[in-house]
């Protein structure tokens, strides 16, 4: 059976591929050169033999960031947070840092007996009545305090200068929530504020 079709204002005849003949030589062709991967189970592996625990792995996506609209309810963003336990939550000033150093970058260790976790706070003001750290014994962390960069106007030793550009975090109040993986013993905890504008806190295990 012959049909037509166009191609470039052209018409040409299509015709249907010839039948097989089972009396035609199949090509004896040599296979590809292949060895199987014995290596650690890659990122998004699949494994038909074991489906619920490796659907939801390739389910998993990788690390977003979410924007709310200015008219969002404590309530909204409270369910958004509950969903999750490895997720940042960024109020303030520091959720509208645009380039440069972000605010709230977070890694999260663990050891036999305490948890380690290092947030990411440049230019925050390290005052004690502008800063603070509270970890809850559900192991919730809570950060709150000012930035201090992206002003219009910066005076420095005697010196005023108009800014050109502001791609640091503007100035103002803020909030980081995140959750460490399980409970703590809220009474322990070490935290340093390094030069380098890392805040660093160990924190027993209960």
């Amino acid at each position: 059976m012959a049909s037509s079709s166009s191609q470039f204002g052209r018409t040409k005849e299509v015709n249907d591929p010839p039948p097989i003949n089972p009396q035609q030589p199949v090509l004896a062709v040599a296979p590809l050169n292949s060895k199987p991967y014995i290596g650690p189970p890659m990122p998004h592996s699949y494994d038909a033999s074991s489906p619920a625990k490796d659907k939801e792995a390739v389910e998993r996506i990788d690390p977003a960031m979410i924007f709310f609209s200015s008219f969002t309810t404590k309530k909204d963003w409270e369910n958004v947070m509950a969903t999750t336990k490895a997720g940042v939550a960024l109020t303030g000033s520091a959720a509208v840092g645009k380039i440069g150093p972000i605010i709230g970058l977070m890694d999260i260790g663990e050891c036999k007996d305490s948890y380690l976790f290092r947030v990411s706070l440049p230019g925050v003001s390290v005052d004690e009545k502008e800063f603070s750290c509270d970890v809850e014994p559900d192991g919730k962390v809570l950060i709150k305090g000012i930035t201090t960069t992206g002003e219009k106007i910066v005076c420095k030793n005697s010196q005023v200068f108009q800014m050109l550009t502001r791609n640091l975090c503007p100035p103002g109040h803020f909030s980081i929530t995140f959750q460490l993986p399980g409970p703590v013993d809220h009474q322990q905890i070490l935290g340093s504020f390094a030069t380098n504008g890392v805040l660093e806190g160990i924190v027993k295990k209960r």
